[in-house]
């Protein structure tokens, strides 16, 4: 089968790879729609990612398809039978159940979180732990390239949940890319008044088309507190920082009212420190948290956002490539490309 398979940083190859045979509790999926992500791309820049792969790898993790093989599977968690011919979505891990953060309800924390790469290929096998815990049927009228998007919306669930957004809360995001969207997309579903500060007037437009009240374009994102600051009236009840640079994690904190919650989302550079006003986080009563990753329940949950038409694919991804051309998308991406995502065509 064709495969992407990553070498090192910006390495990657379109490869024929031969299929592995399938293991006990293990799933093959035919894959019908892979879309790109930001952390794949952070993958590709610098070659690896110290948790999920380790080069030469297969890659890529948003996906759904269609079972072609299975090997004696039944799901711990929705208790269904996985037959071929069902059409599902997986999510790229699974919690072990037996560690202590599995155990005090924090599974996304798992001391042994088993990841899952390769959906830039023409199919994947999934791992029995996921078969068992986070695959998922689909329902007859759910298009693939919707269910695509459960991985990273059940990352953003965890994070509406972690920062409790309520209606009425007035809520600032700053960063308009996917993740940042999503945030938009929810918090106003949750009935919250939505601000997005970010840049590229086509990803600005699909905030307000999101039901963000006001968007703020922050031009080349210098001086970003004193341009939000100017452009709006609201106090913020909570602040959502989905851009993941060490810069936009302080203006964050300048920017939240007395006594709000801010949710450090986006992941900075390995190594990378930021410098907080101890005074103002004290005497402000701010809270601070950061959320990591999905777990079981927001999979699902996240599933249902999709299914009942809240989360579409039609407002997220805005661009095709067919597999063959998957290497020089990511280095267009690198350089700048402005697609929100890509739909990988992986049968061409």
């Amino acid at each position: 089968m064709k495969a992407a398979v990553l070498y090192g940083k910006e390495d990657v190859r379109v490869e024929e790879v031969a299929q592995a045979s399938l293991k006990p509790g293990q799933v093959r999926i035919r894959i019908e729609a892979a879309l790109t992500c930001g952390t794949d791309l952070k993958v590709f820049k610098r070659g690896y990612h110290a948790k999920m792969i380790v080069p030469p790898a297969v890659f890529g993790h948003e996906l759904a398809g269609v079972i072609s093989e299975v090997s004696g599977v039944k799901g711990q968690v929705s208790g269904w039978e996985p037959r071929v011919g069902d059409r599902v979505v997986a999510a790229n891990s699974a919690p072990c159940g037996a560690c202590f953060h599995c155990q005090a309800g924090q599974e996304n924390l798992c001391d042994d979180l088993l990841f899952l790469n390769g959906a830039y290929a023409e199919s994947i096998v999934v791992p029995a732990r996921i078969a068992q815990k986070n695959l998922l049927r689909l329902k007859s009228e759910t298009e693939f390239r919707d269910a695509a998007l459960v991985e990273p919306l059940a990352c953003v669930v965890q994070g509406v949940e972690d920062t409790r957004l309520a209606r009425g809360q007035h809520v600032l995001v700053l960063g308009a890319g996917p993740i940042g969207l999503m945030f938009v997309a929810l918090a106003t579903h949750l009935g919250c008044d939505v601000t997005v500060a970010g840049r590229r007037a086509a990803r600005l437009r699909v905030a307000r088309k999101l039901g963000a009240k006001q968007v703020v374009d922050v031009g080349d994102g210098h001086d970003l507190v004193r341009k939000i600051r100017k452009a709006t009236v609201n106090q913020f009840d909570a602040v959502i920082e989905a851009v993941g640079k060490p810069e936009v994690w302080e203006a964050a904190t300048l920017l939240v009212r007395k006594g709000g919650r801010v949710n450090f989302f986006g992941g900075c550079p390995s190594g990378t420190s930021i410098t907080l006003d101890t005074t103002l986080i004290h005497y402000s009563n701010l809270t601070l948290l950061a959320s990591f990753h999905h777990t079981p329940r927001t999979i699902r949950r996240a599933l249902e956002f999709v299914e009942s038409g809240v989360i579409r694919a039609a407002d997220f991804v805005d661009g095709e490539c067919a597999l063959t051309q998957l290497p020089a998308l990511l280095e267009e991406m690198t350089a700048g490309n402005r697609v929100v995502k890509t739909l990988i065509r992986v049968h061409e």
